[in-house]
């Protein structure tokens, strides 16, 4: 598979970096030597975040992929008369810990590995399921280089070309310097290449402030980007230091200065943190419970509001990868990898976000997305306000050339 010449370019150093990693280390054993797979049942390994900076995003996913699972067995939990078998790994958001644990289920038999939440942690995996010659599908992990990496790997969230194409449908008419103000991360790093590419290309301005992930105090950050005064400050960030990072924004008055600032909406426990300043944000989603309209989203609010729950960012990611998995097995009739890899190419079908599809050529997943804006409700409490949906037709990232 050939990958395009944007995706050569997006998070290059951070690619360099994990195969470089990969190459100093012992491969595993490939899945076509083993021979551990219990009869009668499909072994499925989810290596995740259960704790560390994204864990929260990971609980999310965890919470989907079982809704997604029994949705598309019909409450069965198994495939061609065979269970369905989860063997769940935390990887605390550590790349070598991960890798580690991968190899481990890769030398046991497991054909399919799913979950991944960190950016930095799907870069390592990539290449491991190439070597190994298994299914790889990557969670809510949005780094555009995992896209068209290799034929072995898959995704089933967003990825970060989406999310400033839905930034850039709000900046019409805005001036020409664009600050991204991000972590210094796989996915920070991600997003200025992606806005840089995007925005940049309409003749933007667009420069980057990347904020290390051990900080804890952003004040001297908050004071840089007021000092830039930009047009538009694109924020992008992830994990539990969100609320103080809005905080320091507010309190060194960077919304007095920029023209605009545009974030994607983060999951529901950090709306009530944003205060008087979240009616001056404009939202980019990925997802609300409220947005989509259709017998699958419904099927997922329905059945989690009978636990009192109700579906928060990251769940659709973890329900596509239940809805993948089900359908690799099914088309392929067993776990054949070259088989559940031409099952899953190309494959259009309903998500609780609506119409996707899984483009043959690299695996990108077009997914509509949403412009929200946060309003406070009757009891005071902030609630989304879909302002529009755009077709993930219109939000696609660059096809490979061939």
């Amino acid at each position: 598979m050939q990958r395009n010449r944007w995706f050569g370019l997006t998070l290059a150093a951070a690619a360099v970096v994990a195969l470089g990693a990969l190459a100093g280390s012992a491969q595993a054993r490939p899945a076509s030597t083993a021979n551990t797979q219990a009869a009668g049942t499909y072994k499925i390994g989810i290596v995740y975040s259960r704790t560390g900076l994204l864990a929260a995003y990971g609980a999310q996913y965890i919470q989907g992929l079982r809704y997604g699972l029994a949705y598309a067995t019909q409450g069965k939990m198994a495939v061609n008369g065979r269970k369905l078998e989860l063997r769940i790994v935390d990887d605390g958001g550590d790349p070598a810990k991960a890798v580690a644990a991968t190899k481990d289920l890769i030398g046991q038999g497991y054909k399919i590995i799913a979950g991944t939440v960190s950016s930095g942690v799907a870069l390592q995996l990539a290449p491991l399921a190439e070597q190994n010659r298994i299914l790889y599908i990557s969670g809510p992990a949005a780094a555009d280089a995992i896209t068209g990496v290799n034929r072995y790997t898959f995704r089933s969230g967003r990825q970060t070309y989406q999310d400033v194409k839905t930034a850039a449908t709000f900046l019409r008419g805005t001036g020409r310097k664009v600050v991204v103000f991000a972590q210094d991360s796989a996915f920070g790093a991600g997003n200025f290449a992606a806005v840089n590419a995007v925005l940049g290309g309409q003749g933007q301005n667009v420069s980057r402030m990347l904020v290390p992930l051990s900080a804890q105090d952003f004040t001297p950050f908050a004071q840089q980007a007021r000092q830039a005064n930009p047009d538009l400050l694109f924020v992008a960030w992830a994990g539990t230091t969100a609320p103080a990072m809005w905080r320091a924004l507010e309190q060194q008055g960077v919304f007095g200065v920029s023209n605009r600032i545009v974030t994607g909406l983060a999951e529901r426990a950090t709306w009530s943190t944003f205060g008087d300043v979240a009616a001056k944000i404009q939202f980019l989603s990925h997802y609300v419970s409220t947005a989509p309209k259709n017998k699958v989203n419904d099927f997922l609010v329905r059945s989690m509001r009978k636990r009192n729950q109700v579906p928060d960012l990251f769940t659709p990611d973890g329900f596509v990868a239940g809805q993948m998995i089900v359908r690799a097995l099914t088309q392929a009739r067993g776990d054949n990898v070259d088989r559940m890899i031409s099952a899953l190419e190309g494959w259009s079908f309903v998500g609780p976000k609506g119409q996707q599809t899984i483009r043959q050529a690299d695996h990108a997943m077009i997914q509509p997305m949403f412009q929200v804006k946060l309003v406070k409700n009757a009891r005071g409490n902030w609630q989304p306000q879909v302002l529009s949906r755009i077709k993930g037709q219109f939000l696609a990232p660059p096809a490979p050339r061939n």
